[in-house]
C-alpha cells in the first residue's frame, strides 16, 4: 500500500466505518477486503508559468476507488489541504454514495494541492488545463467523469472539457459534470446538492413529527455552494436561519440573518465577519448554538469527540463529507440527535451529475421541474431504504446508510466476480 495513504483522519475514519458496519451486516470478508483500497491513485506533477513568468509545480491527484457499478465519478477540488490520502478517503465515500442512492456509477475524486484564491484567472485555467492534460488516459465519458468540488466550478469544469476535448479532436460534453449551461451542462446541477440536503431535512422533520416553519431555527456552517441553496431552501419553508458562517467566523442574529444581504456579500467574495451591523461569532460557537437543525457544509471532521457535547441540534443534516467524527455521532445519536449521514444527505448533486451525464449523452435535456422531481423521488426512496435498515440492525443512520450502500456492491461485486479467477 501506497505511503500516506491513511495519514488523514477522514480516511482512516471512512476505514473504520467500513470495517465496522461489514461486521454487523456479515458482509462477505472478500468483498470487504477489495473495499479498502482504491482501484487506481495517480499523482502528477503540475507545473504553470505565473503571471510573472516564474514556474510553479503543485501536486495533483486523481483517485477511482471502486468501478463495480459503472463509470468513476467525483468532484475535483483546489484546496491547500489536498493530498493523497485525504483524496483516497473521498473517492471511498464517492463509491458508497453512489452504490446507496442506487446510480450507475462508481467512487472517485481527485484535486490539486492549491490555495485558489492566491491565483490569477489565467493562472487558473492554466493549472486547470495542465492537470486535465496529466490525467486525460484515465478519465472519459465511460470510464471516470469529474465534477465540482471545493475551489472549483462550472467555469474549470468548462476549461477542463475544452482540453480533454482538444487532446481527443472533437467535442466531449460528458467528461464532466457541473458545466456550464451553454457548454452541455444540467439545469438544476448548481443548487443540487444544497437542495437535496433540504430535502433531506424535511424527510428526517416528518419522521420526527417535526413542522418546518417560522418557529424552525437553522444554523449553517459553510455558506457556500451548498449551504446557501439549502438556506434559501428551508427559508421558503419558513424556517429562520439564525446563522452562517465561512472561513472567517460565522454571523449570528437569533431573530435571523438577513439572508439576501449575506449571499449578495459571500457572492462578492468578502468575508462573512466584515458584514456591517452584524454579530460576529466563532464557527465553534455556530456549532454549539441551540437549533433545531445544524448543516455542518463545508469540511470534514468539524464535529468531534472534543465539541460534540456542546452540539445542541436536533437534526445534523451532513452536507459536507465526513464533517462528523465517529466518536461524535456515538455521542451524538445516543444523546438523541438525528443524523442525516452525508453519502445520503448530500447525494443531491452526484444524483443531477448523473442526470447531466445522461442528458448529455442522449443530447436530450430535462426540464428543472423533471430534475427537481426525480431527485426528491430518489432521495426520498433512498432515505426511506436507510432508515429501514437503522431499525432493522438497530443501529444509527450513518451505520444504515454503509450497510444500504454496502448491500448493493456485495452483490454486484459477487455477480461479476474477481478477475483473473
Amino acid at each position: 500500500m501506497a505511503d500516506g495513504l491513511f495519514d488523514s483522519p477522514l480516511f482512516k475514519d471512512a476505514f473504520e466505518q467500513l470495517e465496522d458496519a461489514a461486521s454487523i451486516m456479515g458482509l462477505d470478508p472478500n468483498i470487504a477486503e477489495r473495499l479498502k483500497y482504491p482501484k487506481r491513485a495517480l499523482q502528477v506533477a503540475v507545473p504553470i508559468r505565473l503571471d510573472h513568468v516564474t514556474v510553479k509545480t503543485f501536486m495533483g491527484y486523481r483517485v477511482q476507488h471502486n468501478m463495480t457499478l459503472g463509470p468513476g465519478k467525483g468532484g475535483i477540488r483546489f484546496h491547500p489541504h489536498v493530498d493523497l490520502s485525504e483524496t483516497a478517503a473521498l473517492a471511498m465515500l464517492m463509491t458508497f454514495k453512489c452504490a446507496l442512492v442506487g446510480l450507475p456509477l462508481g467512487g472517485a475524486k481527485g484535486g490539486i494541492c492549491v490555495d485558489p484564491n492566491e491565483l490569477s484567472r489565467q493562472e487558473l485555467q492554466s493549472l486547470t488545463r495542465r492537470y486535465a492534460t496529466e490525467i486525460s488516459m484515465i478519465v472519459g465519458p465511460n470510464i471516470d467523469i469529474p465534477a465540482p468540488d471545493i475551489g472549483t466550478d462550472g467555469q474549470t469544469m468548462a476549461w477542463f472539457m475544452d482540453t480533454y476535448s482538444q487532446l481527443k479532436g472533437y467535442t466531449v460534453p460528458g467528461v464532466v459534470t457541473g458545466k456550464p449551461i451553454a457548454v452541455g451542462g444540467s439545469l438544476g446541477r448548481a443548487e443540487a446538492t444544497g437542495k437535496g440536503v433540504a430535502y433531506c431535512i424535511n424527510f428526517a422533520a416528518e419522521k420526527l413529527g417535526m413542522e418546518i416553519n417560522a418557529k424552525t431555527t437553522v444554523a449553517i456552517h459553510g455558506f457556500g455552494k451548498v449551504g446557501i441553496p439549502a438556506a434559501e431552501d428551508l427559508r421558503a419553508q419558513g424556517a429562520k436561519i439564525v446563522a452562517v458562517s465561512d472561513v472567517s467566523g460565522a454571523i449570528y442574529n437569533e431573530d435571523g440573518i438577513d439572508l439576501d444581504a449575506a449571499i449578495n456579500w459571500v457572492k462578492g467574495r468578502k468575508f462573512l465577519k466584515d458584514m456591517p451591523g452584524i454579530k460576529v461569532i466563532s464557527n465553534e460557537e455556530l456549532l454549539a448554538l441551540d437549533v433545531d437543525i445544524l448543516i455542518p457544509a463545508a469540511i470534514d471532521g468539524v464535529i468531534t469527540k472534543d465539541n460534540c457535547r456542546n452540539v445542541k441540534a436536533k437534526i445534523i443534516a451532513e452536507g459536507a463529507n465526513g464533517p462528523t467524527t465517529r466518536e461524535a455521532i456515538k455521542h451524538l445519536t445516543e444523546r438523541g440527535a438525528f443524523i442525516i449521514p452525508d453519502i445520503l444527505c448530500n447525494a443531491g448533486g452526484v444524483i443531477v451529475s448523473y442526470f447531466e451525464w445522461v442528458q448529455g449523452l442522449q443530447n436530450f435535456f430535462w426540464s428543472l421541474d423533471e430534475i427537481n422531481n426525480k431527485m426528491h423521488a430518489i432521495l426520498r426512496e433512498s432515505f426511506d431504504r436507510v432508515v429501514l435498515a437503522s431499525e432493522t440492525f438497530d443501529v444509527d443512520m450513518k451505520r444504515a446508510a454503509l450497510i444500504g450502500a454496502l448491500r448493493r456492491l456485495e452483490k454486484a461485486m459477487r455477480l461479476r466476480g474477481l478477475f483473473p479467477s
